[in-house]
């Protein structure tokens, strides 16, 4: 069975204070229907604990979905999830760009622990999942939820269903890659100051089409200019009715409708 993890893009992304080495953030979460990874499980090639089949640029260790596998035996799942690793590999065919913003490493985590709690029969309700993959990334809650569109605060660990659809996204991901970590920095040292928590309580009260009607990408998300300047180049793909997601490096706008008579 294939198992579809969608990309999400942040409608809006304020940051509005500070907990220890993370910020906390209010955002707009929304999923795009058209774009998602396709995860399933095949059966193993190799006699190893953890076997993953799928265009991944980092070290097994560092890999979100090897994280998952480790934080649900962690949770005294380990006979059970060890079982199904056993008899499977896990394969996935990656659509969404690594160092986008769009959310493809939590999406696919969040995807792999719903279908470990299916195969391995563990019994988690959602917001036992939602709670486990928080430990594995900070965007891993909301996709666990299933939610469409929803408000995201604290670390990301807060999540609210926002009563609307997914709107028709259109996305465009440059040949760039932003480091998350990066630009946060980048946000700590040039742009901390400029906090505005007003706003940000204004925006979440908003629908996100008078979200994209009524601000600029400027306005929209805090971290836009921390990329810029921590990538200039970025600056060439910044299209006028174009909005930007998370950190970077990919920018959305609603699609457009083909008008055929």
């Amino acid at each position: 069975m294939q198992y579809n993890a969608h990309a999400k893009v942040n409608i809006f992304l304020k940051i509005v204070g500070k907990r220890g080495n993370y910020h906390e953030l209010l955002s707009r979460f929304m999923v795009v229907p058209s774009l998602y990874d396709t995860l399933s499980f095949v059966p193993k090639k190799s006699k190893a604990a953890f076997e993953l089949m799928g265009d991944f640029n980092c070290a097994l260790e560092h890999n979100t979905l090897y994280r998952t596998f480790m934080v649900l035996k962690q949770h005294g799942f380990a006979k059970e999830v060890e079982r199904v690793m056993s008899e499977y590999a896990l394969h996935v065919t990656k659509n969404i760009p690594t160092g986008s913003g769009l959310g493809g490493g939590s999406s696919d985590s969040a995807t792999f622990l719903k279908m470990l709690n299916e195969v391995g029969s563990l019994g988690l309700s959602v917001e036992e999942m939602m709670r486990i993959g928080s430990e594995v990334g900070a965007d891993v809650p909301f996709f666990v939820s299933d939610y469409e569109s929803a408000n995201v605060s604290g670390i990301g660990e807060v999540v609210e269903k926002c009563d609307e659809t997914a709107l028709d996204i259109e996305v465009f991901t440059p040949p760039l890659a932003c480091n998350t970590a990066l630009v946060y920095k980048t946000y700590r040292e040039y742009f901390l100051q400029s906090m505005d928590q007003a706003l940000a309580l204004k925006m979440v009260a908003l629908k996100s089409p008078e979200l994209l009607s009524g601000f600029s990408k400027e306005e929209l998300n805090d971290l836009f200019p921390a990329c810029l300047k921590a990538y200039p180049e970025l600056g060439t793909y910044a299209k006028e009715g174009w909005f930007f997601s998370g950190s970077g490096s990919s920018f959305f706008r609603l699609a457009h409708k083909v008008n055929n008579g």
